[in-house]
């Protein structure tokens, strides 16, 4: 029990006019080691709290099975609501539980599953477009490009689709390696050693023309292994998606890493907060899946 709920249950003992409990919403998510999940959920507990929620925040450090589980030890706890940032498909014996006890589940940058009352996050389609486009411009169409992509989250796995789309639009672009980093530690060290080992792979200057990232991490283990091999002089492109703070950094000192596309994690957070709220109202769901603005940030505007 709570202490707010405490201090209620003596209010009314006491026979005092008590006030209304506060909702209580959990959390649920196996990606909290990435940057941008910190982000997503910061902004959705600064809402939150705006708006007098309880929220608590359950990371299962990479163990997706394990959401179904929190997931029923919550709907055991009487949460109002539930907010994932996982891949719904993975999940679905957890949001059975959850809509069998009449509670929601919002995706907050998850995936679309008729479970999941309504899911807030970036166009992964457009953001994907953005940046492989800018590989074969800045590449002139043609060379072997490398992608990090991670299958396993819909968000993720649907800018791979379009990548790849992008890339098998241009006849004289190969992709050579399609890699899928471990991401139990956000994804940079695997990703540098994967890269450090294609490298090796690949000895000869241009044999390599880009790194095309799903993300941000592995387009900076990426960037350590092209600088710990000596070939950042190769104008080896490369590109990321989130344009979280060390992203940014890399953008700006204007080497390799070229461009990430930025994200509004805060925004989303607090989107799926309002969402929560609109369907804690009774409000009618109409518009399934909710857009966030983003932004594409190269040199000229990194510092912004």
């Amino acid at each position: 029990m709570t202490l707010r709920k405490t201090l209620i249950g003596f209010a009314a003992a006491a026979g005092m006019a008590a006030p209304l409990s506060a909702q209580e919403v959990a959390v649920i998510t196996p990606y909290l080691a990435q940057p941008g999940t910190q982000f997503y959920v910061d902004g959705f507990s600064a809402r939150a709290e705006e708006l007098g929620w309880d929220v608590n925040v359950i990371d299962t450090a990479g163990d997706v099975a394990a959401v179904i589980s929190r997931i029923e030890d919550v709907v055991t706890q009487g949460v109002d609501a539930i907010v994932i940032n996982v891949d719904p498909a993975q999940i679905g014996a957890g949001l059975s539980v959850a809509a069998d006890a009449g509670i929601p589940v919002v995706g907050m940058d998850a995936g679309s599953d008729p479970l999941v009352a309504v899911n807030v996050t970036s166009n992964g389609y457009a953001m994907a477009v953005e940046t492989s486009v800018y590989v074969a411009n800045r590449i002139g169409g043609e060379g072997n490009v490398v992608m990090f992509t991670f299958d396993p989250f819909p968000p993720v796995q649907v800018r791979g689709v379009i990548a790849d789309a992008v890339f098998g639009n241009y006849p004289d672009i190969e992709v050579i390696d399609r890699i899928t980093p471990d991401v139990s530690d956000g994804g940079i060290a695997d990703s540098r050693a994967q890269m450090e080992a294609l490298l090796a792979a690949n000895p000869e200057p241009g044999s390599i023309s880009a790194v095309w990232a799903a993300w941000d991490q592995p387009a900076i283990g990426a960037l350590q292994a092209i600088q710990a091999a000596g070939r950042e002089g190769e104008g080896i492109v490369i590109t990321g998606i989130d344009a979280n703070p060390q992203a940014r950094e890399a953008i700006a000192s204007g080497g390799n890493f070229e461009a990430s596309v930025a994200q509004d994690f805060e925004q989303i957070g607090a989107t799926t907060a309002d969402s929560v709220a609109r369907i804690l109202s009774g409000a009618d769901i109409v518009q399934r899946v909710v857009y966030v603005p983003t932004r594409l940030i190269t040199a000229a505007n990194a510092d912004e």
